[in-house]
């Protein structure tokens, strides 16, 4: 009888941290801001909201796995699938008309013409200077991102949407 009624008391408990890990695998999660490649816009250390079913626009700042080293970035998606790319002479073009990129932080260097895939994004930093983005691994595909970062929750004097 003790024991029946010890587990319908954690019942509740044992419905909750399912709920989280559901929550967390498949809509959102916690990541960490790691570097300053996102300068003005992200610092080191930011700790931002992932919504993992979120549909990819352009400036949309994401999250995902960079194949090479197997490590978790945050850009910004410059090109979307289908689109041609092009930096030169610090401005960029898609689809030959001049992007308005007000995000940027430092001179973008040039990078040819691309024509991305069905399944690829051009994703850039916002710290042009130091940031290791498309200009360096080229392209990425659409399984590598992991979601949209779209909240702010620390520091918590920059509270916010994204």
């Amino acid at each position: 009888m003790k024991f029946v009624r010890i587990i319908r008391d954690l019942i509740p408990y044992v419905c909750l941290i399912f709920f989280i890990i559901i929550i967390r695998m498949y809509i959102a999660t916690p990541v960490r801001v790691d570097g300053s490649s996102m300068r003005k816009t992200l610092e080191d250390g930011d700790i931002l909201l992932l919504y993992k079913m979120a549909k990819i626009e352009r400036f949309d700042i994401v999250v995902l796995n960079e194949s090479d080293d197997k490590e978790i970035i945050i850009k910004r998606i410059i090109g979307l699938p289908g689109e041609t790319v092009q930096i030169k002479d610090n401005a960029i073009y898609v689809n030959d008309v001049l992007l308005e990129d007000d995000y940027a932080y430092g001179d973008t260097s040039n990078y040819d013409k691309i024509t991305l895939g069905e399944d690829e994004y051009f994703i850039l930093g916002d710290n042009r200077l130091i940031s290791k983005d498309s200009r360096y691994f080229g392209p990425i595909k659409k399984d590598d991102i992991m979601g949209e970062a779209v909240f702010r929750f620390w520091p918590i004097n920059k509270i916010g949407i994204i």
